[in-house]
C-alpha cells in the first residue's frame, strides 16, 4: 500500500557478509554503523513528490503516511512503528508524506547502494520479495476495510492489526489521535470515540491512562472483525515486528 525507504551501508560495511558463512545477512543489518536521528512530533521525514533517495529504519516511535485528496482532506495510509523499513520502492518519488505521530528515532540508508547490496547478496533478495508481498497483502486488507466493513468492524479490526504488530500482552499503546485513525479507518472523528466508548461499555476493551488500549476479550471482538480462529491469542502470543508496516 504505501512503499519507499532508506538503508544506509558502505560497500566496505558489506564485506563481512560475503566472508561469514553464518549467521545469514538481513535487510537491517544494512543499517548497523548508520547513525541515529532523531524527528519531533509533527515533524515531516519525507513530502509527497519528494526524490525518492533513502531508506528508512525506524528504531523507535510511530510515524503517519498520508496523501493529500485534491480536495484537500488527508488520507492515511497506515502507521509505521519500530522495526519497519520505510521506502522501499522502484518509483522515483515518493508516493505520500511520512510524518512523526511521536518523537521518532530513525537510520537512514541510500535507495541505489540499498538496491545494490541487495543485487551482491542473493540472502537479501527473498527478504525484499517478503516485504513488496506484504505490502501487497496490506493494500488488499485496506481495501477490504474501507469497502465492506462498517464502523465498529474498522474500528476492531485496526486494534487488532496493531495488536498482532506491536502488541505485549493484552495491551497496545495508540499514540495516534482520534483523528489519525479516523483519517485511516475513513470514518469521523466522532464516530472513532463513540465505536471505542460503545466496546469500552461493552467490556471488550478497556481504555488506559498513557493512550493503552487493553484487549479483554479476543473471541468476541474476532468476531466482530470478521478474524478467524487462526489469529493469535492475545494472552498467549509473543509481540511481533513486521518488516513491513500496516
Amino acid at each position: 500500500m504505501y512503499s519507499q525507504a532508506a538503508v544506509s551501508l558502505t560497500r566496505s560495511q558489506a564485506a563481512p557478509f560475503a566472508a561469514a558463512a553464518e549467521p545469514a545477512p538481513t535487510l537491517r543489518d544494512l543499517f548497523k554503523g548508520q547513525s541515529a536521528e532523531t524527528l519531533a512530533a509533527g515533524e515531516a521525514l519525507f513530502w509527497e513528490g519528494d526524490p525518492a533517495g533513502q531508506i528508512f529504519d525506524v528504531i523507535s516511535g510511530v510515524l503517519r503516511v498520508y496523501r493529500i485528496m485534491p480536495d484537500g482532506r488527508r488520507a492515511i495510509m497506515g502507521f509505521i512503528h519500530p522495526g519497519d523499513v520505510l521506502g522501499v520502492s522502484f518509483q522515483n518519488r515518493y508516493l505520500f508524506t511520512a510524518e512523526a505521530v511521536t518523537e521518532v528515532k530513525i537510520r537512514r540508508f541510500a535507495r541505489s547502494r540499498f538496491f545494490g547490496l541487495i543485487n551482491e547478496t542473493p540472502a537479501l533478495r527473498p527478504q525484499l520479495f517478503a516485504i513488496l508481498c506484504d505490502e501487497m497483502s496490506a493494500a488488499q486488507d485496506q481495501m477490504l476495510l474501507l469497502g465492506r466493513k462498517n464502523a465498529e468492524e474498522r474500528v476492531v479490526s485496526f486494534l487488532l492489526s496493531v495488536h498482532r504488530k506491536v502488541g505485549i500482552g493484552a495491551d497496545i499503546e495508540l499514540p495516534m489521535s482520534r483523528l489519525d485513525m479516523a483519517d485511516y479507518l475513513g470514518l469521523t472523528m466522532e464516530t472513532v470515540s463513540r465505536m471505542m466508548t460503545s466496546l469500552a461499555r461493552r467490556g471488550l476493551i478497556a481504555l488506559g491512562a498513557r493512550h493503552t488500549v487493553t484487549l479483554r476479550k479476543l473471541a468476541a471482538l474476532r468476531e466482530i472483525a470478521g478474524h478467524d480462529a487462526e489469529d493469535e491469542d492475545i494472552a498467549a502470543a509473543p509481540a511481533r515486528r513486521a518488516v513491513w508496516p500496516h
